[in-house]
């Protein structure tokens, strides 16, 4: 179940406000600044700082990498752009 693309064009990081990568294949969005991930069950984000994962090195370089080649939507703009 994806996320609904309202729900994508207004989601932000809960702790620095900043915008999100969503990977719908994944079932998660990632914070490439805080190196975290937050996950997303039956269709809703869970974005509750206790409940974020941070992400080793080598996740945060694979999911870096699968965003860079379109793998994943930003959140809080317009379309999900």
């Amino acid at each position: 179940m994806t996320l609904d693309p309202l729900l994508i064009d207004v989601l932000a990081c809960p702790e620095d406000k900043g915008p999100l990568l969503y990977f719908a294949d994944e079932d998660v969005l990632f914070n490439p600044r805080l190196h975290r991930t937050y996950a997303v069950r039956d269709g809703i984000p869970v974005m509750l700082t206790d409940e974020a994962t941070t992400v080793d090195a080598a996740e945060d370089a694979r999911l870096t990498a699968k965003a860079g080649a379109g793998g994943a939507v930003t959140t809080g703009s317009p379309a999900g752009s």
